[in-house]
């Protein structure tokens, strides 16, 4: 065996940066031209995640949330992505994406309504341009590929972007997504969160190659691998990705993130399988705390700002509950009618037992 082989394609996968963890440049060349205002913007919406996230937590824990899978730590990962977009491109998430999706015009409380796998969470309004979550792990990522396809036979200018963890890295669809778009040349971005562990097990058991991103050579697409925790990185990779994908070169990202809680709040307990030095290794990486220091610096940003934000994001939460409240109850009956456009037999009578049965 040739282990030369393996080491020459792992040389060019060495962590694109731009911040250190001091929030200081350190990679001035490959600075995004993004002005005052937009950098504002990036901390305001990772201020707001982080905000959201713990009340989301919250309300959980009381009952009045559904299933929800914790973000903190990825939000630079997420939101540098989301916003390095048009409006008009495509977002094909998995189940810990909601950030992206509400950023890119689902509303709030549609999201919480998902949550509660109400009907209405699955609602899209129109314009939005993204699809619901998937729960099927690694799924998004062949139907990626199809819009991707789609978009460029339609002749439009968008791309189709799609996130996975790196357990989704190990399932099937993930290569065969990505090996569709490579062929086809289709204008997709495939993002893998590698957050260390797919729920209890690390990435260094799912896979023997050293980073994800090399996997984008088998596929013959760009590959790149990102300090998923430095927002301006991801941002700046993602941005020369659609422009790649939409020269018909697909770009698989990988960003190296970490999620500081459990994979959900359905029972996972990360003390299990995570030590307190790896937590502490990561917390001192953490997105929001290189990004403030580095918008301190120039002078965008005070405690002052960030208190706004905090309070907006509880306002927010507190409005888009109330709204999501206010929903009629789910009736089995609304749920069958939405599973077709017309029903099927055996669906139609269930149809008409549970019509009957409500209407007692």
């Amino acid at each position: 065996m040739n282990v030369n082989m393996f080491k020459n394609v792992e040389e060019n996968f060495e962590t694109f940066r731009i911040l250190d963890e001091k929030g200081e440049v350190v990679n001035k060349d490959a600075m995004p031209d993004l002005s005052d205002e937009e950098l504002t913007e990036l901390m305001r919406r990772l201020v707001y995640t982080r905000i959201w996230d713990q009340r989301a937590i919250s309300l959980n824990r009381q009952g009045r949330l559904g299933f929800y899978a914790p973000v903190a730590g990825q939000e630079a990962s997420m939101i540098g992505t989301q916003f390095a977009l048009d409006k008009d491109d495509w977002i094909l998430p998995g189940y810990r994406d909601i950030p992206q999706m509400v950023f890119h015009g689902f509303p709030l409380y549609k999201a919480f309504l998902f949550s509660r796998g109400h009907i209405t969470g699955g609602k899209i309004p129109e314009g939005v341009n993204v699809l619901m979550p998937q729960i099927i792990i690694g799924a998004q990522i062949v139907q990626a590929a199809g819009v991707a396809l789609g978009l460029k036979k339609s002749g439009k200018e968008q791309v189709a972007i799609t996130y996975t963890g790196d357990g989704g890295s190990s399932q099937g669809d993930f290569y065969e997504g990505m090996n569709f778009a490579g062929a086809f040349k289709a204008p997709a971005i495939f993002v893998v969160q590698n957050n260390r562990f797919a729920i209890s097990t690390p990435v260094e058991k799912q896979s023997m190659a050293k980073t994800i991103a090399q996997k984008a050579v088998a596929a013959g697409i760009n590959g790149i691998q990102v300090d998923g925790m430095d927002v301006l990185a991801v941002y700046a990779a993602t941005k020369q990705a659609r422009v790649e994908a939409l020269n018909g070169v697909p770009t698989l990202i990988e960003t190296l993130t970490y999620r500081y809680g459990p994979h959900t709040l359905a029972g996972d307990d990360p003390t299990r399988y995570r030590t307190k030095d790896m937590d502490d290794e990561y917390q001192a990486q953490d997105p929001l705390v290189r990004f403030r220091a580095f918008m301190e610096a120039k002078g965008l940003w005070n405690e002052d700002k960030e208190n706004e934000v905090i309070e907006q994001a509880k306002a927010d939460v507190k409005e888009a509950l109330a709204q999501a409240d206010k929903e009629p109850k789910q009736k089995v009956t609304d749920f069958i009618n939405v599973m077709a456009e017309k029903l099927p037999q055996n669906l139609q009578e269930q149809l008409d037992e549970y019509t009957a049965k409500e209407s007692k």
